[in-house]
């Protein structure tokens, strides 16, 4: 909760201060493109923060949005599948990404960077080839399911509210079924978990899975949102951007610790600071650094003040 409020603040002095050095910071519909960017980095950093939760990563999920980016407009304009068996199927590819990855971590023991990192090159090489390396979109079509993406309600983007419903469902997974409490404890300590009858394995293969559906689920919001995939380069970065949101929410690489709410936050310190870099001027070649920078600051300051608070703590009374 602290780390929430911590994390939180800097989310708010940055909005601060950004606006009072340029007013076009909070003038429409700047704030709606950050709120609807913002949705559907969030979505992926959920994922994510399950991962990491149980100490592992996940490094293919922005090659997953490449792919489902691929896909949809394939299985819908090129080869006329309705789009609501479209959708199922790519939640049934995602699904089975993320068991796949699962599989090869708990019962091979290969590690979770090797097998993740694999992943997104085998995905990205896979969308490239079913494409032929050709721009995909849907044209002037499918109007009103692009709306998914592009459109709002009640006066907000439709991809922040699906991020609301996102966070709610993660949220309430995470701190009140057995599969929450599992997750935790996986990640605290897997041997642990496995004696004392924890199925680990399972926990593990669904994190994964539900990593790749959160990969997809964007992957299909990007798609209709931007109408124009590049199959070599829709996505890239994306993985970097979820665990950085992620890891700035309060989520610790060494798993066990972690929280939805916090990652959502982080995403969109992310998303803001991103948003400042072209508000402010800054040169584009320096987004990259500008924005790690502040992830660096922001992670390393928070550890030191972890380790002084530990030091000045009166020890307990005996």
């Amino acid at each position: 909760m602290k780390k929430n409020l911590g994390v939180l603040g800097l989310l708010l002095l940055v909005v601060v201060v950004t606006s009072l050095l340029d007013s076009k910071f909070l003038q429409s519909p700047n704030p709606s493109n950050i709120a609807r960017w913002t949705g559907m980095f969030g979505i992926l950093s959920v994922g994510q923060s399950f991962v990491i939760m149980t100490g592992g990563i996940d490094l293919s999920v922005g090659s997953v949005v490449g792919l489902t980016g691929c896909l949809l407009p394939m299985f819908t304009r090129e080869m006329g599948i309705p789009v609501g068996i479209a959708l199922l199927l790519i939640a049934g590819i995602c699904a089975a990404l993320g068991a796949f990855h699962g599989i090869l971590i708990t019962k091979l023991r290969l590690q979770p960077f090797v097998v993740t990192l694999c992943g997104l090159f085998i995905y990205r090489g896979v969308s490239r080839y079913l494409t032929g390396d050709m721009t995909q979109g849907f044209g002037d079509g499918f109007r009103e399911l692009r709306l998914l993406a592009n459109g709002t309600t009640w006066g907000l983007p439709n991809p922040f509210l699906i991020m609301i419903l996102v966070l709610i469902a993660s949220s309430l997974a995470l701190n009140f079924t057995v599969y929450g409490r599992h997750v935790l404890a996986v990640g605290r300590s897997e041997q642990a978990a496995r004696y004392s009858g924890i199925a680990a394995d399972r926990t593990l293969i669904m994190t994964y899975m539900l990593s790749t559906l959160m990969a997809g689920l964007a992957g299909v919001l990007f798609a209709l949102d931007l109408n124009s995939i590049q199959p070599s380069g829709h996505g890239n970065f994306f993985e970097l951007y979820a665990i950085a949101g992620a890891v700035l929410g309060g989520c610790s690489l060494r798993g066990g610790v972690g929280s939805v709410m916090g990652a959502i936050i982080g995403t969109a310190l992310v998303r803001v600071l991103y948003n400042a870099i072209n508000i402010l001027g800054i040169p584009t070649q320096l987004e990259f650094a500008f924005v790690g920078g502040v992830i660096l600051v922001g992670v390393a300051g928070e550890e030191i003040l972890k380790r002084l608070a530990g030091r000045f703590k009166k020890p307990a009374a005996s």
